[in-house]
């Protein structure tokens, strides 16, 4: 399996900049089968039957790009240096894992400022990556990180335009719940007040997971056998109430349809003995062509990436071929891509 299998011509000028408004007035492209409909979000609940659970994903992302200065003392005087800092994880120790820019610029033990509340020490550097700890912890880090912070907008939107308060907003579900992401569950920001009302009137059934979406999901695939790439871990947990909704679902022949690759990939975690059940952990679970799926029925997600794990998920799901002639369907009816674009429904 070649990585060149999952590649695509997209034009630029689809790449989406900004949300579709109101949210669920985005484009839904519905692949069922080998039939491909045009629909839009807001009809999604005609798509689905009383009975059906959707499987979503309850993380919420931290605006974890700040802008700060280094200051030192020097013979001609103070001197200063910006930096950039894009926090990854936290770690057991309490620091936190972070890109730094320009990362030389720092040495070991400096602090960099990055508001009148916030600032942090670069303890340790490896594998390029800086480890921070900052001087408060808790709600009173997490209350600074809000006012300073700006929200971490995927690289192929970062190129086009810098975040504003606007995406503070646009880059969160509405039922945003536990805080640790550094990008958004994307499909999920389609969904606003009125399609929740739908769906309820339309006896769809809502659970939710969490898994907190890290910025390795942006990263390239760079082997050419796909097989042999290995995945980012990421911080996920299925509740045992969770855990017990899906199966009881399943038992009464409803059909399980995750929310984004993030929920599918977590349920499927926890699913690896054949059944569902509680589950707790890193996952670093790679769904490509031939794997087996335990508990999805369906999937709701975006558009992705050429040559990415995201696009290996849903061939998985739905067969590569057939995903070709999805997407070469999507760019000919100029569906917007990725984060902040338009939605597809995928039943195998």
């Amino acid at each position: 399996m070649k990585l060149s299998d999952f590649d695509f011509d997209l034009p630029e000028d689809l790449i989406a900049t900004r949300p579709a408004s109101p949210r669920s007035s985005a484009r839904l492209l519905v692949a069922q089968g080998d039939d491909v409909t045009d629909s839009t979000v807001i009809d999604l609940p005609d798509w689905l039957r009383p009975g059906d659970r959707l499987v979503l994903n309850d993380t919420r992302v931290i605006p974890a790009r700040l802008n700060g200065r280094r200051h030192r003392h020097s013979a001609q005087g103070p001197v200063a240096a910006a930096i950039e800092a894009t926090l990854l994880d936290p770690q057991a120790d309490g620091t936190w894992a972070a890109l730094l820019k320009p990362l030389k610029k720092v040495k070991l033990g400096e602090e960099i400022v990055f508001s009148e509340q916030l600032s942090a020490t670069l303890e340790k550097v490896a594998d390029g990556q800086a480890y921070l700890r900052f001087n408060l912890t808790g709600d009173d880090f997490d209350s600074a990180l809000e006012e300073a912070g700006a929200m971490p907008l995927p690289p192929y939107i970062a190129a086009k335009r810098p975040a504003d308060e606007r995406d503070k907003t646009d880059y969160q579900t509405i039922w945003a719940r536990h805080s640790g992401a550094v990008a958004a569950p994307t499909a999920s920001l389609h969904f606003d007040e009125a399609l929740m009302q739908a769906l309820a009137a339309r006896g769809v059934a809502l659970t939710h997971v969490t898994l907190h979406v890290g910025a390795g999901t942006f990263l390239p695939v760079k082997v050419e056998d796909v097989t042999t790439h290995k995945m980012h871990a990421e911080w996920g947990r299925v509740s045992a109430e969770a855990s017990a909704e899906i199966r009881a679902t399943k038992a009464a022949g409803g059909r399980v349809i995750p929310v984004g690759t993030t929920a599918l990939r977590l349920i499927e975690s926890a699913a690896r003995g054949g059944e569902i059940a509680a589950w707790e952990g890193d996952t670093d679970i790679f769904i490509y062509p031939g794997f087996r799926f335990h508990v999805t029925d369906a999937l709701m997600t975006n558009f992705h990436l050429p040559k990415s794990t995201l696009l290996m998920l849903v061939s998985a799901l739905m067969g590569q071929d057939r995903m070709k002639r999805v997407y070469a369907h999507a760019v000919a009816a100029r569906y917007r891509f990725f984060s902040y674009g338009d939605a597809s429904l995928l039943i195998p």
